[in-house]
This record gives C-alpha cells, sequence and structure tokens, in this order.
C-alpha cells in the first residue's frame, strides 16, 4: 500500500508514452518501443519489467513484451478502455495536489486551490490540454459505470431522461440503447455538451436527443420524467449540492424523480472505494465529498425530495433514487 505512488505513476506513464496501443497487435521489443516513443532502451525496458511483475505485460525471449488479459484495458482504443482516468491520475492537476494531502487533512481545504492559486474548474476553464485530460478521464471512467447503472435500475415508465452535467452523453447513451421508445435530454456547459453529438451518432440515439447548454445553479430545462446526475453532487459540499438539486425540483414535474450516480460510503470497516474516492474529493474539489444513505436522505429531504431507495450496480456506483415531494426551500 505504501508504494502505492510508484505503482499508479509508472502505469500513467506507460500509457502517456502510447504503449499500450504499439502493442495491440502483439508483442514487440523493448527497444522498438522506445524508438517509437523516443525514450531510453533502458528506461523503457525497467518500466516494461516492472509492469510485468504487476500483470499488465507480458515478457518473453528478447525483451519482448505483450499487454496481459488485463493490460489490455491500457489501450485507448479498447471499449472499457481506462486509459483517459489512468492519465489523469498522473497527470499535474491529481499529482501535485495529492502531494499535499496534509494541507487538506490540516485545513478541510482542497489542497487543488493552495497548489495552483485557483480552483479545480476554474482552472480547468483556462487550461484546455489539462481540460481534455480531465474531459477524457471522465469518458473514460464513464463506459463501465454506464452499463452498470443502464442493467441494474429499472427505468420503465421514464419518457423523458434528463442527464445534468452528462458531459458527452456515455451514460445517456447507454441508457437510450436499452430503452428504445425513451427520449433523452442532455444538459452540461455549452462546449461541453456539444461533445455529445458524436456520442449520440455512433449509439444510433441521435434522434431522441436533444442538447442543451446553461449553468445547473440557474436553470434547467424542464419536461423530463426524470433527471439523472452522475458523480455530479459529489463535487461540491452539502450547501452547493443542495442548490443544484433545488434546480432539478424547479424543472421536474411533481412526482418526477432525480436519480443521483455515486458512491453511497457504507458503515463501518467495510472497505470500499468511495472512502479512497472521498480523500480525492478532499484534496481536488471546492469541498466536495462522496456520502452515506443518512447523508443523502437529509440533502435530498432539504431540497424537497423524499428517498426511496438505493440501488446497488455491478460498479461502485449505486443509484440514489428520490421523489419530488415538497416545495423545495429558496
Amino acid at each position: 500500500m505504501v508504494i502505492g505512488k510508484w505503482i499508479s505513476q509508472a502505469i500513467a506513464t506507460v500509457v502517456a508514452l502510447g504503449v499500450p496501443d504499439a502493442l495491440t497487435n502483439g508483442a514487440r521489443r523493448s527497444s522498438d518501443l522506445a524508438r517509437k516513443a523516443g525514450v531510453s532502451n533502458d528506461g523503457m525496458y525497467r518500466l516494461l519489467r516492472a509492469l510485468a511483475s504487476l500483470g499488465l505485460f507480458a515478457e518473453s525471449a528478447g525483451r519482448r513484451f505483450k499487454l496481459t488479459p488485463t493490460g489490455q484495458f491500457l489501450r485507448s482504443d479498447h471499449p472499457e478502455s481506462l486509459s483517459g482516468f489512468v492519465r489523469f491520475v498522473g497527470h499535474d492537476v491529481t499529482w501535485r495536489p495529492w502531494g499535499r494531502l496534509d494541507y487538506s487533512v490540516k485545513t478541510g481545504l482542497p489542497a487543488f486551490d493552495h497548489v495552483f492559486g485557483a480552483s479545480l474548474f476554474d482552472y480547468l476553464s483556462k487550461d484546455p490540454q489539462a481540460a481534455a485530460v480531465f474531459d477524457a478521464a471522465m469518458t473514460s471512467i464513464t463506459g463501465a459505470q454506464a452499463r452498470a447503472v443502464a442493467a441494474a435500475y429499472d427505468f420503465t415508465g421514464i419518457g423523458t431522461l434528463m442527464d445534468v452535467a452528462g458531459g458527452h452523453g456515455a451514460l445517456l447513451a447507454a441508457v437510450l440503447q436499452r430503452h428504445r421508445s425513451m427520449q433523452g435530454v442532455l444538459f452540461d456547459r455549452p462546449h461541453v455538451a456539444r461533445g455529445g453529438a458524436a456520442t449520440f451518432a455512433r449509439a444510433g440515439v441521435a434522434d431522441r436527443v436533444r442538447i442543451e447548454g446553461g449553468d445547473f445553479f440557474k436553470t434547467l430545462p424542464t419536461g423530463a420524467d426524470a433527471i439523472i446526475m452522475k458523480h455530479i453532487l459529489h463535487d461540491w459540499d452539502d450547501e452547493s449540492a443542495a442548490r443544484i438539486l433545488r434546480s432539478c425540483h424547479r424543472a421536474l414535474a411533481p412526482r418526477g424523480k432525480v436519480l443521483i450516480v455515486d458512491a453511497v460510503i457504507p458503515p463501518g470497516n467495510v472497505p470500499h472505494y468511495g472512502k479512497l474516492l472521498d480523500l480525492n474529493m478532499l484534496v481536488l474539489t471546492p469541498r466536495g465529498r462522496e456520502r452515506t444513505k443518512a447523508e443523502f436522505a437529509a440533502l435530498l429531504k432539504g431540497a424537497g425530495f423524499r428517498m426511496a431507495r438505493i440501488v446497488p450496480t455491478a460498479s461502485p456506483l449505486s443509484v440514489v433514487e428520490a421523489v419530488k415531494s415538497t416545495i423545495a426551500r429558496a
């Protein structure tokens, strides 16, 4: 556990050098891979030898390496690729702030702001390269999670589903593919939402989706039977998350549903991905956090919703289902 940072940076480096993609068609010598990447032969071999010991690559005679079945997930063209997420974990926008976890623990404030002098989202709005890494990471982890959500939750009865802050629409596309009569609305910042057109075209659902841009703290489009948000509320503190939920409340008709796709922290010492992800929220975001069942219930109640149930999925995320029940407090 202590040397975990060695492993994550080694994986991020091999992906940034394009090695998994170079091995798509089979084994190659480490010297060939080094030449293609423009790095030292010695450094490339030692990197691949270390990662082979972890089961991501396999070495054979002549210092030839190939991807293992697990290593295939590092290819950028794999249908469940983790390539984008790997690059984000090793990028300066996460690597440097995590080096100051102590600052966040001591102050309760994001180390990101301390290191970069701006909040994460403000910084990304001014650095296109970092923003592209972030967007690719979100797309990377959404594929498998989207299919897990679409398979686990019963969307029967929802005629129109709006994905709020849905990025390039991977989650909405996965749901629409399983529910042929459903209509969809993708809502995000205008420059982000535009990327959804290609996603919906590839999924064959473009004729059933409307793309909208705006600010979820202010106004959301009306007309949806349910709103879904994946990895959105966890970016924010309770006050900001409540503002987002109140926007949802205003946009939904009576008995409309909000579906929150996030980690739900289990009690006690049970191991859970969300407990570590919660530290990432502490370090990077404006007081974002993962929440327990009780914390979700209280947050929803304050925004005029009643929590109905929590539906686990095959991923580390669950679907927190809530129904519009009262007039939300301003």
